[in-house]
């Protein structure tokens, strides 16, 4: 059965690689450090990515997953708007490297926010589209409101937090948790 080694060695590197970005940050992390925390050989690391980029891009994947999983666990299969932004902030704050990523991208995942360049960006964009699309089917957004225009809104402002800490300087949890409670208030009104 070498399926599962090679499952069970994918886990040892993304959980490596995690705890070395929440360490040192991105730009410290090398394949070889990895390997090292892993204890596994680097050319097994190199089996599973092809680089230190694709590494990260395997851990903030995972992180992604944890955090819909906690929110589609609180929140069910029909949750109001103002719902997931609080469901999703709960689960972002309780999730390490994503609320570090959130509180400090750069110092966190330093070079790596440039690279990124393969259309994944959109990509989410297209999926919160056709959320908001669903909740105007189901009668939950207020007449009126554009899918389209309210999702430009939503990743705007979504872009501004990840900034934040960037332009204004480092966040708390606390400040990060407000804003985003804020937030939900603020969309509420687009709710039925």
């Amino acid at each position: 059965m070498p399926r599962p080694l090679i499952d069970n060695r994918r886990e040892r590197i993304l959980d490596a690689a995690e705890a070395l970005v929440l360490d040192r940050g991105f730009d410290a992390m090398s394949v070889a450090r990895v390997a090292e925390r892993a204890e596994i050989g680097k050319g097994a690391v190199y089996l599973e990515f092809a680089s230190k980029h694709d590494i990260l891009d395997g851990v903030l994947t995972r992180a992604t997953a944890r955090l819909q999983a906690r929110v589609d666990a609180e929140l069910g299969i029909r949750p109001s708007l103002s719902a997931a932004y609080r469901a999703a902030a709960r689960a972002l704050l309780a999730d390490e490297l994503m609320s570090a990523a959130f509180l400090d991208d750069r110092g966190i995942l330093g070079s790596h926010v440039d690279a990124v360049a393969d259309g994944r960006y959109r990509a989410r964009h297209r999926s919160v589209v056709a959320w908001l699309c669903e909740l105007e089917r189901r009668d939950a957004l207020a007449n009126g409101v554009n899918p389209e225009h309210l999702a430009i809104a939503l990743s705007s402002a979504t872009i501004g937090l990840l900034s934040a800490a960037r332009i204004i300087g480092p966040l708390t949890a606390a400040q990060l948790e407000g804003a985003i409670e804020t937030f939900a208030h603020m969309v509420a009104v687009y709710e039925r």
